[in-house]
């Protein structure tokens, strides 16, 4: 898993904005839930969701036009 592990790997930007809607949603939901106080385990799942969902639209590139 070397540096090249990612090198063919691009966002549409449809991909990435349903990727970003997905953020968006998790982090709604975690924040219902810890308002609530609910369940940990759905603030786990909710905040990994938007966590992973974040890094991936921080870490792989979009694909441009050019």
């Amino acid at each position: 898993m070397g540096p090249d592990f990612f090198s063919g790997s691009f966002l549409t930007p449809p991909v990435a904005t349903a990727i970003f809607v997905l953020a968006c949603l998790a982090g709604y939901r975690y924040r219902h839930v810890w308002k609530a106080e609910g369940p940990r385990w759905q603030l786990w799942l909710f905040g990994a969701a938007a966590a992973v969902a974040l890094l991936v639209l921080a870490f792989v590139p979009l694909q441009t036009g050019g």
